[in-house]
C-alpha cells in the first residue's frame, strides 16, 4: 500500500510538472508546427496552437486544406503534426477528451461510438497524418527546425486489413510500412523512421 501511495504521489508530481511547462511564443509555435507539413502546403496552412495559459486556439487561419498542430505544452519534447482539414473533427474531439482526462483507449472508444452514431465525422478515404518531433532542447526557435528531428507518416485506411492491403499487421523490418489496428475504424499504415525501431 505504501508503495502504491508513493507511485501515485510521483505520478501527480510529474503531472504537475508537465502542467507548469511554459507555452512557446505564438510565432515559434507557428514555425515549428509548419515544419510537419510538406513544403508546398506550409505557406497557406492553418495552425492550431495554445494560448499562454494552455488553451487551444487558432494561431493562424489558412487558405488551403492543411492543418498544422503546434506542440502540446502538457507533453514532454516537441511533437507537431499536420493533416488534411477533413481529419480535424476527429483530432479536435481527441483533444477535448484528453482534456477530460481520457486515455488513448478511452478516447478511441468514445470516438468510435460517435462515428458509428453519425455524430462525429471521420474520413472514409485514405488520409495522411504527418508527424515531426524531437527534444525540446534541440528546437531551433528562429526557424522551427528540430536538430535530429524525426518524421513519422500515418495513413488512415478505415477498416483495411492485411489481406486488403498486402501489408503485415505487425511491425517487421524497421522502416517497413505495416498496418496497425487492422479491421477497425482507425486502421492505419505506420511508416516510422528506420532508426526508430518499432515504437508507436
Amino acid at each position: 500500500m505504501k508503495q502504491l501511495l508513493v507511485l501515485l504521489l510521483l505520478a501527480q508530481t510529474a503531472l504537475a510538472q508537465t502542467k507548469q511547462r511554459p507555452v512557446l511564443p505564438a510565432d515559434v509555435q507557428v514555425r515549428v508546427a509548419l515544419m510537419a507539413a510538406p513544403e508546398e502546403f506550409r505557406d497557406s496552412a492553418t495552425v492550431i496552437g495554445y494560448t499562454p495559459d494552455g488553451k487551444v486556439t487558432t494561431l493562424r487561419e489558412g487558405t488551403n486544406d492543411m492543418v498544422c498542430l503546434a506542440p502540446n505544452p502538457r507533453q514532454s519534447g516537441v511533437y507537431v503534426y499536420a493533416y488534411p482539414r477533413r481529419l480535424e473533427p476527429f483530432m479536435a474531439r481527441g483533444r477535448e477528451l484528453a482534456a477530460q482526462g481520457k486515455n488513448i483507449h478511452q478516447k478511441d472508444e468514445v470516438r468510435e461510438a460517435e462515428i458509428n452514431a453519425g455524430t462525429l465525422s471521420f474520413p472514409k478515404a485514405p488520409t495522411i497524418l504527418y508527424g515531426y518531433w524531437g527534444k525540446s532542447e534541440d528546437l531551433v526557435k528562429e526557424t522551427g527546425e528540430i536538430k535530429n528531428g524525426q518524421r513519422r507518416y500515418v495513413v488512415y485506411v478505415p477498416y483495411a486489413t492485411g489481406a486488403s492491403t498486402g501489408l503485415p499487421t505487425t511491425p517487421g523490418i524497421p522502416g517497413m510500412p505495416w498496418l496497425m489496428g487492422a479491421g477497425t475504424f482507425k486502421a492505419h499504415i505506420m511508416i516510422n523512421p528506420e532508426t526508430m525501431g518499432h515504437t508507436h
